[in-house]
């Protein structure tokens, strides 16, 4: 189904316990006495991945790689792109633009050092780069960074620019290229086609049916999800909102199977070669007919 267009497959490589639904209710100081479970489940990943031959980019924080460096070294080896996902889930927006700079150049000089690769994605945490911090892509750029994937075209209550690109653009006049979020255009709005929380919580089908359309149109898609999110024994975090809770619990012991069904459904690649005509020259892909995403 849909061979000839490629998708990129991406993970968001973070512990259970530092997503933005439990930032109240879990204190920063606090995350190294919990127990890890990201290696275990980066590594079920890594052998869904593998079963699958599907290639995909792992954005990761500096924070999880000083502690899992083999675990960053086990996802180089596997031919998986490294990217980076920040130090340790700060959102963009509330970083000052030297505290932002200092986030994104630690991160990487971390990630680069551990993984002996080049970093060239970016991805903020909660999507976290909107109308009121687009000077963070001229920061990036001069950091380093090739490409963002940082914004999502959709209206919601933690992130969201519903008025930016839905396909890939270059901010400003600089030479970084932002790859959004994939959506869907229906009644007047953007609805969610790359997200994991949505795609658990929508019927399968539906999912399908709304990718597959995004790729008819010549559209390459962007698929994202969180280790934790194939983890349904996690322990569970009770004094949080109700809302923070359904996010995060809802069917996840149904994750691992779906992910398996996308997986056969689609065809997958990294985001530096699903993307890379949009990219700078260094990231000529490889293998032929995966770039050229053009507006649905």
């Amino acid at each position: 189904m849909n061979a000839r267009v490629y998708n990129a497959m991406t993970v968001d490589v973070e512990e259970h316990f530092q997503v933005q639904a439990f930032t109240g209710c879990i204190d920063r100081g606090a995350w190294d006495g919990i127990a890890s479970r990201v290696e275990a489940n980066v590594d079920r990943i890594l052998e869904q991945f593998a079963a699958a031959h599907v290639s995909a980019t792992f954005f990761t924080l500096g924070w999880i790689a000083e502690r899992h460096k083999s675990m960053v070294r086990r996802i180089v080896s596997a031919g998986h792109e490294l990217a980076s996902h920040g130090y340790d889930h700060t959102r963009a927006d509330t970083q000052e633009p030297v505290a932002f700079r200092a986030d994104v150049r630690r991160s990487r000089r971390l990630l680069e050092d551990i993984g002996g690769v080049p970093i060239r994605g970016y991805r903020a945490a909660t999507f976290s780069i909107g109308a009121r911090n687009q000077w963070a892509f001229a920061i990036l750029q001069e950091e380093g960074y090739d490409y963002s994937s940082s914004i999502n075209p959709i209206r919601h209550d933690l992130y969201g620019m519903p008025d930016a690109s839905r396909t890939p653009y270059r901010p400003g006049d600089g030479g970084l290229c932002e790859i959004p979020m994939t959506t869907v255009r229906a009644f007047g709005r953007n609805w969610p086609c790359s997200v994991g929380g949505y795609f658990r919580l929508l019927p399968y089908p539906a999912f399908r049916s709304a990718l597959a359309s995004v790729n008819r149109h010549g559209q390459n898609g962007v698929f994202y999800f969180h280790p934790w999110e194939i983890d349904p024994a996690q322990p569970r975090v009770t004094d949080c909102g109700w809302k923070s809770r359904f996010r995060h619990y809802n069917n996840l012991s149904r994750m691992a199977g779906r992910l398996d069904r996308l997986l056969r459904d689609f065809a997958w690649d990294r985001m530096d070669r699903v993307f890379a005509d949009q990219l700078q020259p260094t990231f000529a892909s490889p293998v032929s007919g995966r770039g050229g995403a053009v507006a649905a």
